[in-house]
């Protein structure tokens, strides 16, 4: 967990439990505080509102953590509105610490399937474990890196392509190379039944802009000594709404802000804003 990835991860679980706690939450992770405190590199972060030095002027757990705040809730929505319309498996590809096992009413029937790292999944199954947590679904953990044959360790999990699918790759296809994404994105398809849905964040922009030393960015780096920059893939991203659209897919996507109109609260766009650039894509799967 100490690695840049392994961070990313962390720094989502401090600003779902810093969600959790505020008096306008989207969100609620009881968990998230417990990964935070549980790993070293992390030990210090808040997980309060109250602890953010200038509250949300604060551009990492102010404003970013609210962005992360309000895109757990609306990927929350997806899977749990997937589920009820039908979808009997969830796959949350590099699901990190997300405890959406544990923490969101599922209706009977559905199966969850966790896909990352296994120090990733080690890490969350000992604090897991620790609090005697218990999921309210079935729950399969998936120890395979996205860049590996996941779709092998998949199978032998127990997932069945016959069965509708709810897909989530949550903050995670802008750390994959162009052609894992693509081969990500293929693999989707032909798993999917239909009835199937996914839903992942891209980058509007074919690449990434210079935006070294936008502020956000750079208080990652002050504050946690975590330079996401460096971790996204530098290359042109593919058009993967595009792609789900020409197999077949009913797609749609939206800016984060979308929702934040939506939900009367949450980040709002700034000038020279890294994040205007971020779509959240929605898709069904209507036919073979």
């Amino acid at each position: 967990m100490e690695d840049g990835v392994g961070l990313t991860a962390l720094m989502v679980a401090a600003a779902r439990a810093i969600e959790t706690h505020r008096g306008d939450s989207l969100a609620t992770d009881l968990y998230a505080e417990h990964f935070v405190r549980a790993a070293k590199a992390s030990e210090g972060w808040p997980v309060r509102e109250w602890d953010v030095p200038d509250g949300d002027a604060n551009p990492l757990w102010g404003r970013l953590a609210r962005y992360f705040g309000l895109r757990t809730r609306v990927f929350d929505d997806h899977l749990l509105r997937s589920t009820r319309a039908g979808a009997r498996q969830v796959v949350l590809l590099g699901a990190g610490l997300d405890s959406r096992a544990f923490r969101l009413d599922w209706p009977p029937g559905v199966a969850l399937f966790e896909v990352d790292r296994e120090g990733v999944l080690d890490f969350k199954h000992e604090v897991l474990d620790g609090l005697r947590a218990t999921p309210k679904l079935a729950r399969k953990a998936v120890a395979v890196d996205l860049r590996d044959d996941w779709t092998g360790a998949l199978a032998r999990s127990g997932f069945n392509p016959a069965l509708p699918t709810a897909w989530l790759a949550e903050g995670v296809l802008l750390f994959l190379p162009r052609t894992t994404e693509e081969e990500l994105v293929s693999s989707v398809d032909r798993l999917s039944a239909p009835g199937s849905s996914a839903a992942f964040e891209a980058k509007l922009a074919r690449e990434l802009p210079d935006v070294h030393d936008d502020r956000l960015y750079a208080s990652a780096r002050r504050q946690i000594g975590l330079d996401l920059l460096a971790l996204f893939d530098g290359g042109p991203r593919p058009d993967s709404a595009g792609e789900l659209t020409a197999r077949g897919w009913s797609t749609s996507d939206h800016t984060p802000y979308d929702f934040t109109d939506h939900h009367g609260r949450g980040p709002r766009p700034e000038p020279g804003d890294p994040l205007s650039g971020n779509r959240w894509v929605f898709a069904e799967k209507l036919s073979h």
